[in-house]
């Protein structure tokens, strides 16, 4: 009797031995199926945190673009605290679907170390929907010296489907610190820029 209930919870270890060796190997396959798949379909992706952190500029041809209409995007920028923050360009026109750069300034002017990040908007925000940022510096948190300035790109594309009665998109940048190390700036003065370059002019 002993003897086969031996043999039997040896027979039982053996399958489950072999079943786990199969769920690891199905598991250890899953990855290059999924991609085989995904390339065969067609429907192959970047996940979104790779968007972001990509350094290509964008696709290679975009048959996609509406050369009938014309989109005025206007940059602002808020800085919630004593730093110089600005866009380069205030305002450009584009044709929905066309990619676009811009460049954004920004220089520490505190005494300090400083880790910040910006948080963008949209004006209208029917709008946000349809503004599609293939660069951003809103996408992660920046460190800067004392006195450090950067110059921080951000590259989109209107989507086509924006619609017609949308002729002018305002993309609003606030920039400030993680951690709440600054204050609050003062009331009124959220948006003003050293020199008084806060608002769109």
């Amino acid at each position: 009797m002993t003897i086969l209930v031996d043999r039997d919870n040896r027979r039982m270890l053996g399958k489950l031995v072999v079943v786990a060796g199969l769920m690891f190997g199905f598991g250890y396959a899953l990855v290059p199926m999924y991609r085989a798949i995904c390339d065969a379909l067609g429907i192959n992706v970047l996940a979104l945190a790779e968007q972001r952190t990509s350094g290509a500029a964008a696709p290679a041809a975009n048959s996609q673009v509406d050369l009938t209409r014309t989109v005025t995007v206007e940059f602002d920028a808020n800085a919630r605290g004593p730093w110089d923050f600005k866009p380069a360009t205030r305002s450009v026109q584009v044709h929905p679907g066309e990619l676009t750069t811009v460049m954004y300034e920004f220089r520490n002017v505190q005494n300090r170390t400083m880790v910040a990040q910006a948080i963008p908007s949209y004006a209208p925000s029917q709008a946000a929907a349809h503004f599609n940022k293939l660069q951003c510096f809103c996408f992660s948190e920046h460190t800067l010296a004392p006195g450090e300035a950067k110059t921080w790109p951000v590259a989109f594309v209107i989507d086509h489907k924006l619609p017609r009665d949308v002729t002018t998109i305002t993309l609003s940048y606030t920039f400030f610190e993680v951690g709440g190390k600054t204050p609050p700036a003062p009331k009124g003065t959220v948006g003003v820029l050293p020199g008084g370059a806060g608002g769109l002019s």
